[in-house]
C-alpha cells in the first residue's frame, strides 16, 4: 500500500486499506466493527462515496487502521478537505496536508500544480519571463498591465523554475520546459476556481484600461433548453482546442494574453 501522503481522497485510502486486508480474509462487517460502528456496511457507503466520515468517526476509523503519530493527523486533514463544503475550507485543509508531507519529506501529488493554478500571476509571469531575456523581476511587473509586484513575480519565479515549469538557462533568463501545464488530483479544480475569479477580475479592469483595438470582450444573453446547452459548450470547447493549436503555433510572441471563455446562467430553470 501506498504511503499515505501520496492520497488527498480519504475514501480511497480507506478502500486501499480494506483492498490490502482482504486479501487475508478482511471483511467491511470487521472494519467496521474494529472502528466501532454498528451498520456492518457503514464504511463501503463512506467509501463508495454515499456517506461522509463525521467527526465522530474520524477517530474510530484511525484506531482501526493502526494511524499515529503525522499519518492520524494527515488522515484528519484529509477527511477536512473531502468534507468541506467551500473553497477556503479546502484551501486550508490541503495547504496542512502539504505541509505535513513536507515535514516527513514527502511530496503531496500535484502540490506544485496546485500552487500554479491558485494565482492568475503564475500564468503570465510564465508566458511573460521567457520573451524578457535578462529581466530583472521589477522589469517583469512593469510590463504586466495589472497591478503585480515585483516581489509576485519574484515568488513566482522562485516556485516556477522549483516545479519545473520554467528552466532557467542563464541568469534571469528563462525558457519554458513544456507547453502544458496538467494535474488530476482532486485540489486542481479548486485551484483553477482560484485563479478563474482572478481572471475574470483582470477582465474588468481591461473593460477600463486597455483599447478597445487591443482586446476582444463581448457577450450575448439567450434563452435556451438544456440539449442546445450541451451543443454550445461543446462549440465553446472545440473553440478553445482551437484558440490553442492557434497559440502553440506562434513563432513570433510579443505579448502574453489571456482568452476567458464563459458560459453560465442567469436565471433558474423556468
Amino acid at each position: 500500500m501506498k504511503p499515505i501522503t501520496e492520497y488527498q481522497d480519504y475514501r480511497r485510502y480507506m478502500l486501499d486499506f480494506y483492498e490490502e486486508r482482504k486479501k487475508s480474509g478482511f471483511t467491511w462487517r470487521e472494519f467496521s466493527k474494529d472502528a466501532g460502528f454498528a451498520s456492518p456496511s457503514y464504511l463501503k457507503l463512506v467509501c463508495e462515496g454515499k456517506s461522509s466520515l463525521s467527526r465522530v468517526g474520524i477517530p474510530r476509523v484511525i484506531s482501526a487502521m493502526g494511524l499515529s503519530g503525522y499519518e492520524r493527523t494527515y488522515f484528519e486533514k484529509m477527511v477536512e478537505f473531502g468534507n468541506a463544503t467551500d473553497d477556503e475550507k479546502k484551501k486550508v485543509a490541503f495547504t496542512e496536508l502539504t505541509r505535513i508531507a513536507k515535514e516527513q519529506k514527502a511530496r503531496v501529488i500535484d502540490a506544485d500544480t496546485f500552487a500554479y493554478y491558485e494565482s492568475a500571476i503564475n500564468s503570465i509571469v510564465r508566458e511573460l519571463a521567457p520573451l524578457m531575456p535578462g529581466a530583472l523581476p521589477n522589469e517583469i511587473a512593469k510590463r504586466i498591465k495589472h497591478l503585480f509586484t515585483a516581489q509576485q513575480v519574484r515568488d513566482s519565479l522562485a516556485l516556477l523554475t522549483k516545479a519545473k515549469f520554467l528552466e532557467e538557462t542563464d541568469e534571469n533568463t528563462y525558457r519554458q520546459t513544456d507547453k502544458a501545464i496538467t494535474g488530476s488530483s482532486e485540489a486542481i479544480p479548486l485551484a483553477l476556481r482560484s485563479m478563474n475569479r482572478e481572471m475574470t477580475d483582470l477582465a474588468k479592469e481591461a473593460i477600463d484600461t486597455v483599447d478597445t483595438g487591443e482586446r476582444n470582450i463581448s457577450g450575448v444573453t439567450m434563452g435556451i433548453d438544456d440539449t442546445t446547452f450541451a451543443r454550445i459548450s461543446e462549440e465553446v470547447d472545440n473553440c478553445r482546442k482551437r484558440v490553442i493549436a492557434l497559440a502553440n503555433g506562434c513563432k513570433n510572441i510579443n505579448r502574453v494574453y489571456r482568452l476567458n471563455l464563459q458560459l453560465f446562467p442567469l436565471t433558474d430553470k423556468v
